[in-house]
């Protein structure tokens, strides 16, 4: 019997997903600041030491490591901030095709997928956060990856101003959502079924419905088919 007897089972349901949420956040983004900032500041320390011996390859990676743990952190204190309410927000000038493109490098190195390739139109330069969004749009690729048909993985990438709004639509080529689940996928720590797929922790699609709400927009999925999926990303312009 429920502790409140006037609480709605599916509400009582809500709110313990969204402290499980909160939890699995704060531990997980906690406990990865302390070797990130290790790892920037042995990077940083690495660049004043031997910036004047390193060939410029050598060079180039290790400020790439630098980069990276310090994206990586702001990563974590977004999501820190997410676990204890709403995300901190930084806005800037966001170069939306170099986001896309540095992202997409990464996960194809990552995952080695054979011949994925994608495409992009018309993208702006929007001042928006580009950790929060870049983590959206990373989610997004990663399913696209993930979830992939047999022909090697194709994404688009387009954004189209209208009214006061950017929308960003991200299509691809896979296996597309089964319309029983396409009123799930947002759920927290609900997975889609696929055979043989490394399964995370079910919070890519929540969390990233999260961190646009606090950019002032929202996610939904606009059409899905045995020919693949498209989402759409509403930013406002700043």
């Amino acid at each position: 019997m429920s502790s409140n007897p006037t609480r709605p089972p599916e509400t009582a349901v809500a709110g313990d997903s969204e402290e499980r949420i909160k939890r699995f956040l704060a531990t997980a983004s906690h406990d990865l600041q302390s070797p990130l900032r290790h790892i920037a500041m042995y990077a940083e320390l690495l660049l004043d030491d031997l910036e004047e011996t390193l060939d410029g390859e050598q060079l180039q990676s290790l400020r790439m490591i630098l980069e990276k743990a310090q994206a990586a952190q702001r990563l974590t204190k977004a999501l820190m901030s997410l676990a204890g309410g709403t995300p901190q927000v930084t806005p800037e000038e966001v170069d939306l095709q170099a986001l896309a493109d540095n992202i997409w490098g990464e996960l194809t190195d990552e995952t080695e997928v054979r011949g994925a390739t994608l495409e992009s139109v018309g993208l702006p330069s929007i001042r928006t956060d580009p950790a929060l969004l870049g983590l959206v749009l990373r989610h997004l690729m990663t399913n696209a990856l993930t979830y992939r048909s047999e022909a090697p993985p194709h994404v688009t990438i387009a954004a189209v101003r209208e009214g006061t709004d950017w929308f960003i639509r991200i299509s691809d080529n896979g296996t597309g959502i089964d319309s029983a689940y396409r009123e799930r996928i947002f759920e927290p720590f609900w997975k889609l079924p696929k055979a043989g797929a490394v399964q995370g922790a079910g919070l890519g699609l929540t969390t990233a419905r999260e961190f646009l709400t606090a950019l002032g927009g929202d996610i939904s999925l606009e059409h899905s088919d045995e020919s693949g999926s498209r989402f759409i990303i509403r930013l406002p312009i700043a």
